[in-house]
């Protein structure tokens, strides 16, 4: 389940990454505070491909039953 998510977010991850702070890194305006939403760009399509390959394993539903 892991190595999958890792290549989802590296993939995702670096797409989003440069549409949001392509600009900032050729310009070399990265605030500390930009690094930490790289961070978080990376994370989130990780944590969706993990959540997704749950749930498509039979995991928890949400269905309360």
């Amino acid at each position: 389940m892991a190595s999958r998510a890792v290549r989802v977010a590296v993939v995702i991850g670096t797409l989003l990454f440069a549409i949001n702070h392509g600009a900032a890194v050729r310009a070399g305006t990265m605030t500390r505070a930009r690094w930490y939403s790289v961070g978080l760009t990376y994370l989130v399509p990780y944590a969706v491909s993990i959540h997704g390959q749950y749930l498509g394993r039979g995991g928890s539903r949400g269905t309360g039953k």
